[in-house]
């Protein structure tokens, strides 16, 4: 194991605002606590909850510049606290932590508690890996978790083409449910449709509601959605009295109740048992976690112009271990 630098490469802001304020920082290696270990990143996720971190504080948060972004990522864990027993150095591990206080996967190191760090199982690469840690957590609690999905239900899954849709179309079938999915695009539609979605709509251009009926004439048990607005508003109409519906928090905007249907908001969450179960769910599942596009760490304000583009089919990464 190479020696550690007191110095990295990581890309931070100073200040709030768009993609340009993203620039590359030379910084001290994040310190590691007892409970915590440190990680050279190989891989780290792009999505649209780094773009808001960047653009704007929470309502509670108070920014410490410069602030690393990057919530999600994979690499190679270096040192471990002295209260680690699960982990070892030489580890190939991913990641999630949401406004890590010591920087994020923007980075060469990010330092971070062991219980949100897990060991990447066989079949899986560091590449799959930091692209599905936040992504595949939150696809997997909405179907398992916040609507409890059974063998032979039918879901409609909204932004199924999404960074998040596609990989919760993929545990929904391996829930053995019947599965509708609404996606962006002819190419969109195609995506789903390759991953195994029973059918699939163009959510922006076909008829929604006469497709949900036809697939499901008695009304459909669950909708998970990724994307807020009139459309969702029309797959809602689709549900059979008693039905659910789930969503991760920060769609928008928020979908209004409605008597007889339950709904449940709820957030990513990570744990040593939250991972013990995704590893488990992605041997199970043999998960694709498609790319749309990669790009260098000295690259991050492209991937974010990307991300402020719309229409991605998969998962945006950042390279930051370059060989």
């Amino acid at each position: 194991m190479k020696k550690i630098p007191e110095t990295m490469r990581a890309v931070a802001i100073d200040r709030y605002g768009g993609p340009s304020v993203l620039s590359m920082h030379e910084l001290p290696v994040p310190s590691m606590g007892a409970n915590e270990v440190l990680i050279a990143v190989h891989t780290a996720g792009v999505g649209g909850w780094d773009t808001s971190m960047r653009e704007g504080p929470g309502e509670s948060e108070h920014a410490h510049f410069p602030k690393v972004l990057g919530t999600d990522g994979s690499g190679t864990i270096v040192a471990v606290g002295s209260r680690v027993r699960r982990l070892a150095a030489g580890d190939h591990v991913f990641a999630y932590e949401f406004e890590n206080p010591k920087g994020g996967f923007y980075a060469q190191y990010a330092a971070l508690p062991a219980t949100h760090v897990a060991r990447i199982p066989a079949g899986y690469d560091l590449v799959q890996a930091g692209a599905a840690a936040v992504t595949s957590l939150t696809a997997l609690q909405g179907v398992d978790d916040a609507l409890q999905l059974e063998r032979g239900e039918t879901i409609l899954i909204h932004g199924a083409s999404g960074a998040v849709g596609h990989l919760a179309l993929q545990f929904a079938k391996a829930r053995d449910a019947r599965v509708l999915a609404t996606a962006s695009g002819k190419d969109g539609v195609a995506f789903v449709r390759r991953l195994g979605a029973d059918f699939a709509v163009d959510g922006k251009r076909d008829d929604i509601e006469a497709v949900a009926r036809a697939f499901a004439p008695h009304g459909l048990d669950a909708v998970l959605a990724f994307v807020g607005g009139p459309s969702l508003t029309r797959c809602l109409s689709t549900l059979r009295r008693g039905g659910r519906m789930a969503y991760p928090n920060g769609i928008a905007p928020v979908p209004r109740p409605r008597r007889g249907i339950a709904f449940t908001a709820y957030d990513a969450e990570p744990g040593i048992r939250e991972f013990e179960r995704l590893v488990r769910a992605w041997t199970r599942t043999r998960l694709e976690t498609p790319i749309a596009k990669s790009y260098t760490l000295a690259n991050a304000v492209r991937a974010h112009r990307r991300i402020a583009k719309g229409h991605i089919l998969g998962k945006i990464i950042l390279r930051v271990a370059e060989k």
